[in-house]
Order: C-alpha cells, then sequence, then structure tokens
C-alpha cells in the first residue's frame, strides 16, 4: 500500500519546501530531455545508481510512455509507464538482464506520484537489486518480477543516450510520457531510499518532497539534479555536476508552476465523455466534429471561495464556457436535467437547460474569463477582459467544476485551458491575489486560481 497522493484537493498548508516549477511533456509535440554520454569514461557505476522524480500524468493510454530511459543500439534501461499505466523499469541487452512491473495501477490523473528506482546488482539479495518506491512505500506486489544477476550491468557501456520522457529502443518500440516531472535526481553509485528525497506529513500522512539542494550524494561525479526553474534552459542541471540535457521542441511555457506542493487543476480525461480528446498536460482539449458533449476540470468547488480561470478558443465552432455538477450528463451536452451554467459563442447563456440572452459573441483567439463567487452563488463572464454581466441566483449545495462544451456537430470546437498554467503565450502576465497562476487578464479582486495552495485557505 502505497502513501496518500498528493492530491488536487489536498489541504497541506505547510511552510516547509516548496516545489517552484515542473516541465510540461505534450507527447503529441514530441517534448522531451536528452543528453548524450560516455558511460566508458569510468567516472560512473553501471550496476549502481537511484533516481528520483516526481510525475503528474497526462492522457490516459500511454504506451511505453518513458520517464525515464538509457538507451544505446540494440539495449537499453527504461523506468516507464506500460499499458494499463503500469510501472515498467526494465534493463535490456539483447536480453532482459532485469525487470519489474507492478500490478498496481496509477489511475488518477490529478494528482502528482513520486518514484524511486534504487539499482545495486552487487546487493547480496537478489530481490533487493531492483527497487521500487512510490509515495514513500516500496512495492513488492509485480506481475513481473525478474532480478539482474550479480554484479550485472544495468545500464550497459554502449547505452550512450540519457533520455527523460522519450523512448528511443529499437527493440522495444517508440514511446513519449505525456504529463508533468518535476524534481529529476540521478544519484550515481549509491541505492538510496526515498527518505533522501521525501518525507510524510506530520499532520495529513501525505508523501511531500524534501530539499534536495544539500544531498550529498549529488557531489557524485555522474549525478545530475533538474529542478526546470530556468524557462530559457530547461534542461540545466543544478547539481554542480553541469550535466545539463537539451531541451527538445520544449519551449518557456513548458515551465510550469504546477508541482507537487501545489498542485493545479487540468481537465480530467477520465470524466466519462466520449466526445473529447486532450493534449498539452491536459490543458487543451479538443472535441470531434461529429459529436457534443463537455469536458470538465478536476478540482470541483462547492460553496465556498471565489475562483478564476481563463479559456483561450482555439475553434470556436459551438463552443461553449462555464460551470457544471456531476448531475449533467456530458455527452448530450444539454440534457433535460442537470445543474450548469454555459456562455456560448452565440452569445447567449445556458443556466439549466433554459437558454436566454446575455452578452457579446466570440470567435477564434478570443479569451473567456469565469469568474466564479461560490460564496454568493453568482458567476461572471468576460470577453478578453470586459464584464458580459453578472449572472445570480445559482444553484447551491453542489459540487461545480470548470467545464468546456462542444454543442455543434458541425466542426472542432478547440478549448485552451489556464487555470493558472497556460498553454499559450501571454502577452501581459497577471497572477492572482496570493501571487499564483500566469493570466492574461488579472483576476477580480478576491477572485483566486485553481490550485492546492489556494484551496487550503479558501477552499
Amino acid at each position: 500500500m502505497t502513501a496518500p497522493l498528493i492530491l488536487g484537493t489536498n489541504s497541506i498548508k505547510d511552510e516547509g519546501y516548496e516545489v517552484a516549477n515542473s516541465v510540461r511533456l505534450d507527447s503529441s509535440s514530441t517534448a522531451y530531455l536528452s543528453r548524450t554520454v560516455n558511460l566508458t569514461q569510468g567516472t560512473t557505476s553501471q550496476h549502481k545508481f537511484t533516481i528520483s522524480c516526481w510525475f503528474k500524468l497526462g492522457k490516459t493510454g500511454q504506451t511505453n510512455g518513458e520517464i525515464f530511459g538509457a538507451h544505446g543500439s540494440n539495449d537499453y534501461f527504461a523506468v516507464r509507464v506500460q499499458n494499463g499505466n503500469k510501472i515498467d523499469i526494465i534493463s535490456y541487452d539483447n536480453a532482459t538482464k532485469g525487470r519489474l512491473t507492478t500490478t498496481q495501477l496509477l489511475r488518477d490523473h490529478s494528482a502528482w506520484y513520486h518514484i524511486v528506482v534504487a539499482c545495486d546488482s552487487n546487493n547480496a539479495s537478489g530481490t533487493n537489486r531492483m527497487r521500487l518506491y512510490l509515495n514513500g512505500s516500496e512495492v513488492t506486489d509485480f506481475s513481473t518480477d525478474t532480478n539482474p544477476s550479480s554484479g550485472a550491468d544495468i545500464i550497459a557501456e554502449n547505452m550512450d543516450e540519457f533520455n527523460i520522457g522519450r523512448n528511443i529502443d529499437q527493440v522495444g518500440g517508440a514511446g513519449l510520457f505525456d504529463g508533468y516531472i518535476t524534481e529529476f535526481v540521478y544519484i550515481d553509485n549509491d541505492q538510496l531510499e526515498p527518505s533522501y528525497f521525501g518525507e510524510f506529513d506530520e499532520d495529513t500522512g501525505i508523501w511531500k518532497p524534501k530539499d534536495l539542494s544539500e544531498l550529498s550524494q549529488l557531489s557524485n561525479t555522474f549525478s545530475f539534479y533538474l529542478d526546470f526553474e530556468d524557462s530559457s534552459n530547461l534542461g540545466n542541471d543544478v547539481s554542480g555536476n553541469n550535466l545539463d540535457f537539451t531541451s527538445n521542441n520544449l519551449t518557456s511555457i513548458d515551465q510550469t508552476t504546477d508541482t507537487p506542493t501545489n498542485n493545479y487543476c487540468t481537465l480530467n480525461p477520465l470524466y466519462p465523455v466520449t466526445t473529447f480528446s486532450y493534449s498539452d498536460g491536459n490543458c487543451k482539449g479538443t472535441s470531434s466534429s461529429s459529436y457534443k458533449g463537455t469536458a470538465r476540470g478536476t478540482i470541483g468547488i462547492q460553496d465556498s471561495g471565489k475562483w478564476f480561470f481563463e479559456v483561450k478558443i482555439t475553434s470556436s465552432d459551438g463552443s461553449g464556457v462555464g460551470i457544471s455538477a456531476e448531475d449533467m450528463d456530458a455527452n448530450t451536452w444539454q440534457p433535460s436535467s442537470g445543474t450548469f451554467v454555459i456562455y456560448l459563442n452565440s452569445g447567449n447563456k445556458v443556466v439549466n437547460g433554459t437558454s436566454t440572452s446575455y452578452g457579446a459573441t466570440y470567435g477564434d483567439g478570443d479569451i473567456i474569463g469565469v469568474a466564479y463567487n461560490s460564496d454568493d452563488a453568482e458567476i461572471t463572464f468576460y470577453k478578453n477582459g470586459v464584464s458580459q454581466g453578472t449572472i445570480t441566483g445559482l444553484t447551491t449545495g453542489k459540487v461545480m467544476f470548470p467545464s468546456i462544451s462542444d454543442t455543434s456537430t458541425s466542426g472542432d470546437a478547440i478549448f485552451e485551458c489556464n487555470f493558472g498554467n497556460p498553454t499559450f503565450t501571454i502577452s501581459s502576465g497577471n497572477s492572482d491575489g496570493n501571487g499564483f497562476g500566469n493570466f492574461e487578464y488579472a483576476p477580480p479582486t478576491n477572485y483566486f486560481s485553481l490550485c492546492s495552495s489556494n484551496l487550503a485557505e479558501y477552499g
């Protein structure tokens, strides 16, 4: 059993270590980091090392979504998200030398996970030569449990490229990780336990990150630490060893503040809507032209707090932006019953199934702001920063989620949702009153972005 996850609705309000940034890897953009290495230089240990990082899953159904890999022409070592969202660790050199595949599935796309892979093929205990930990606890239940032989090179000398987010081996096929990664650490020549990288919160029992800046093992010659805090150089190694990685198909917009210590809302790929596909860390939703439907966010709000988010309309066909409750059938868009408020591109508003005139029409390139006052049961929509009027008397007592809707079957509707970590370029830059989020237009006074730090205070 693993420890509790860092959830979108967690209530940790901690004065301890804060992770500043993560990198958002979008598989549809072939985004990854890479470094050419020379493992024959005599300064590395191919049989003893530790990998630690935090990650948050993006799209569902990833195939060999590689978190980390060392690759050569015919062999590789990989830590990846396997079919069915299992963790798969494999050392391969013309044949499998070691492999651990979990029975446990990673089902939660709103949570941050912490993984530690600790290897030492010289360990006297065969079952301890490859060890896996999730959220501070060791995983011992595997569908495949093959341990390397004593003294085996788990990472072989001819593996000449390290990758974060991409699988380039010529044996197992290509695979890209989709989601977020932060606090990536590779420790050479040490097999370490999770307590070096994280700790359990005394009040909640939630596993949380520790400050790694003074981790002594970072001085090992081939160790590296990527914190993703330099938006102009996302592969910057801050260990002191200067083992920088090259960013591939990444820009400064792929640096986010969605981290294990401040988890932001995204679109929820597990929400049972058949019309939408997701990309850019589940912040971009694309609806098929053949269907109508609604997608919603991972964080819900019930009668507490004032909240703000933006949606850039990339393709406006039949688009709608708003909030909806769980009793709304997402696959019919406008059911005969259910609780929802939507601002349509036609300018109308739809409140619980009743459509009336409201504000201006909007189209491609427009940014719709949503200010939801759940304290007073009212909502205000903005078109490019201009208020379209406040809608009052909303239904109370229900959990309401940020929502995007496709109301037409004549073309695709494409939305880029900004819950504080935009996928589109921001020309101005505005945060909420607590300093969180990056918005094109300033949130109204006392309205806050949907992230766990704000939820702990106002949710």
